[in-house]
């Protein structure tokens, strides 16, 4: 089984646009040399009845009625690429691949006189480069799947999270990673409450558990790891903790085993309350939110503190390795959890992972991503990396 990167497109951001056809200019140039939109592989077509615009473009179909309805073989679906491939020796100009694609994806060029379609500019999409918006986005993450989907989820199937539950992506992405040589603690919180540590009678992780106090993590996995070291086992030290477990109640023997160097890594997925015990704030929960202990009326307008920026403390320990990470950019987020991933053989190693909640922030379990990727773009939420003795990079 095979991903492949694709290329995307917003609507919402394309009406931005204005008719500004920078898209189809890029494209015609990059396959013509010419500005002349006929050359252009892709199509902008606008809504109607106050709709909005629609993207012509091949999709590079998994199962292509194009490459069905040619008779020539002159199409064909490339698995290594993911991309429709065609042979302009094999063609004979039927068309019958244009009344076959529902997408618009593969037209006839009278002055070419044959059919054309998108390629993905081998891999470099000069539609996307030229989007001022953003409406175009090229999606590379299929190398993520091609890379770890063989490897073993290290969670069993049916956890009792919410619908919609980053924390289970999370958790799901980050052990698979990290693999099977590793000890995992998960104090109280919604990651052991949705079944990850001890659920009727069993427990819901294939690496040893345990499911520490919410003050004591990281100084009983630096504990851990030091008798792991006199057995001379390399196993990975890890946490898995929310935000009050990390930065409130926890905070003590998090920064004690920061100060100290030890050799863990710490996760913090952080949806910015107590949200497993009823939707509290703690010192993660943004300024002005609504919880259950900070309510919006007339006598209270939400959190009157501001939100504690845990990441940029854990920062200030000179830890070997910090970093802000997403489930909207799991590419980035991949990249850091090998860094942390490197860095905690050496020393302390502290990722913060902005995770929104659909149950607590009162959001459509849709929209989990997406309100991930607006915390981003926003600045909300933003993406950084530190290492030790150097600089901040956002």
């Amino acid at each position: 089984m095979t991903a492949y990167n694709t290329i995307a497109f917003d609507p919402s951001r394309c009406e931005l646009c204005n008719d500004c056809d920078a898209c189809i200019t890029a494209c015609s140039q990059i396959k013509a040399g010419s500005d002349d939109p006929q050359y252009s592989r892709i199509k902008i077509v606008a809504g109607f009845n106050g709709n909005p615009p629609e993207l012509a473009l091949c999709r590079q179909c998994g199962d292509p009625e194009c490459v069905k309805s040619c008779p020539s073989t002159a199409l064909s679906k490339n698995a290594e690429t993911g991309l429709i491939d065609w042979e302009e020796s094999l063609c004979v100009d039927c068309l019958l691949c244009t009344v076959g694609c529902t997408y618009g994806g593969i037209t006839y060029n009278a002055e070419l006189k044959h059919v054309a379609k998108c390629d993905h500019c081998d891999g470099d999409p000069a539609c996307v480069k030229a989007c001022p918006t953003g409406a175009l986005t090229y999606i590379t993450s299929a190398s993520i799947f091609n890379e770890q989907h063989e490897r073993e989820d290290l969670f069993v199937p049916g956890l009792s999270a919410c619908q919609g539950c980053n924390s289970e992506m999370i958790m799901r992405h980050s052990l698979r990673k990290v693999g099977p040589d590793t000890v995992l603690a998960t104090p109280p919180g919604c990651i052991p409450g949705m079944g990850s540590v001890g659920f009727n009678g069993t427990t819901g992780t294939k690496v040893p558990v345990f499911h520490p106090l919410l003050t004591n993590t990281a100084s009983m996995l630096a504990g851990l790891k030091k008798q792991y070291n006199r057995m001379g086992r390399n196993v990975t030290a890890m946490a898995l903790a929310g935000d009050g477990g990390a930065g409130d109640v926890g905070f003590q023997s998090l920064s004690g085993a920061a100060e100290r160097n030890d050799q863990i890594l710490f996760i913090c997925v952080d949806n910015e309350g107590y949200m497993n015990t009823g939707m509290q704030a703690s010192g993660s929960t943004s300024y002005g939110s609504w919880t259950t202990t900070t309510p919006v009326g007339k006598q209270m307008k939400g959190k009157r503190t501001g939100q504690k920026n845990l990441a940029m403390i854990m920062m200030n320990h000179n830890c070997e390795y910090v970093a802000t990470a997403s489930t909207a950019f799991v590419e980035d987020y991949y990249e850091k959890l090998d860094k942390a991933l490197a860095a905690s053989e050496r020393g302390f190693a502290y990722l913060h992972i902005y995770s929104p909640c659909p149950t607590g922030w009162r959001f459509p379990s849709s929209q989990t991503i997406e309100v991930c990727r607006k915390g981003v773009e926003t600045n909300f939420a933003p993406l950084w990396e530190y290492e030790r003795g150097g600089e901040l990079h956002f």
